[in-house]
């Protein structure tokens, strides 16, 4: 994907869903109140007819906690096969939420300090022409307010599935280029923030990110379809929708299922489920339960994205609902799976997946209908 579209879609997916939702997707077809299927297969059902996504696949969880699982289209294009019912995918930026979670577990434990440089835990990793890791915080990196440059748009999606790369050589990338803006200016969404933090982690731990994800988020959640695939690992391990790419937008779906995931890293490489979504991002935003209260107090100060009434956290977004409040998740692109969704307050969640990244905004928005669809009703 080129630069310019892949950070169009990054800055776009913070848009509130409630203008979405006037785009009428989900007006109901005529039928008996009976037999007719509610908002939001309504709303899945109308992204595979209509918009041409291969499968989208949804878990509503309501305030009492139960769960509601939903799909839509075909698993498989070649085989025709089911929907697997909150089946793996691939979260593509959700994992930036997990990484920044340990970033603020270590700042509660006094390792990390969010005012402190880059330069103090990663000394001479942040240069180039005007960039300085002596003047971006670690509260910048989270908060995408460094102006660090973006590497996602220089790499070639079509050769991702079998090279490996190293944090270094992603930084390496985006170094070779002027920063977007000046440290602390405004919001700018750069992957290349979450490759630093990735890498912070690391140091002040002595241990893997994925070790540190897993010990610190994953297993004392009892995520149990969630994981950050391992050096090589180009699989998804469980029941899964096939994931499909285009090269162009009026080009073919390809399977694009199996891939090698590192070029994503600390910015997108884990594996889940809808439902594990839900929990997470429901224990998030319980004081205590991951972050101590001043910490998830941290992670939801947020500086506006633009004009569109969503802000960003760290590590998290927040997005006004049509029915008055907001919600608070981040949502994900990668080759072959796109995703959306998020939690309120008062324990509401939803998570929704569609198998391929819509070429075509307009459709990523009506998948945004669907979520405020379900989170409103």
């Amino acid at each position: 994907m080129r630069r310019k579209t892949r950070r169009i879609r990054h800055m776009a997916l913070a848009l509130s869903t409630a203008v979405a939702v006037s785009l009428g997707v989900l007006a109901v077809p005529a039928a008996s109140a009976a037999t007719r299927p509610g908002p939001v297969q309504q709303g899945l059902d109308a992204l595979v007819r209509s918009d041409g996504v291969p499968a989208a696949l949804a878990t509503v969880q309501g305030r009492d906690g139960r769960a509601r699982h939903y799909t839509a289209g075909v698993g498989n294009l070649a085989t025709g096969a089911k929907v697997p019912v909150d089946g793996q995918v691939r979260i593509g930026s959700n994992t930036k939420t997990f990484t920044a979670v340990v970033v603020l577990q270590l700042v509660a434990e006094g390792k990390v300090d969010l005012d402190a440089t880059v330069e103090t835990y990663l000394p001479g990793v942040v240069h180039g022409e005007g960039i300085d890791g002596r003047l971006v915080t670690v509260r910048q990196l989270l908060q995408h307010t460094s102006g660090l440059p973006e590497y996602e748009g220089l790499l070639d999606e079509a050769s991702l599935r079998h090279r490996y790369f190293e944090p270094r050589e992603l930084l390496d990338l985006a170094f070779q280029h002027k920063p977007e803006l000046a440290p602390g200016a405004e919001f700018s969404y750069s992957s290349t923030n979450y490759v630093l933090a990735g890498l912070i982690v690391q140091k002040v731990t002595g241990r893997p990110l994925a070790e540190e994800i897993d010990r610190r988020i994953v297993r004392k959640l009892g995520l149990r379809h969630t994981y950050f695939p391992a050096v090589g690992d180009r699989t998804i391990r469980e029941p899964h929708p096939e994931g499909y790419r285009k090269d162009s937008a009026e080009g073919p779906l390809g399977d694009f299922t199996e891939m090698d995931p590192s070029a994503a890293w600390a910015a997108g490489q884990m594996i889940s489920t809808d439902s594990d979504l839900n929990r997470f991002f429901t224990a998030l935003l319980v004081p205590g339960r991951l972050l101590p209260e001043a910490q998830l107090a941290q992670m939801r100060t947020t500086v506006p994205i633009g004009d569109t009434g969503a802000g960003a956290g760290l590590g998290i977004l927040s997005r006004p609902l049509s029915c008055g409040g907001v919600y608070w998740g981040h949502g994900g692109d990668i080759p072959g799976y796109e995703t959306r969704g998020g939690a309120t307050d008062d324990g509401r969640a939803v998570n929704i997946a569609v198998t391929t990244v819509p070429t075509d905004y307009d459709v990523t928005r009506r998948l945004e209908a669907v979520v405020d669809t379900a989170l409103c009703r």
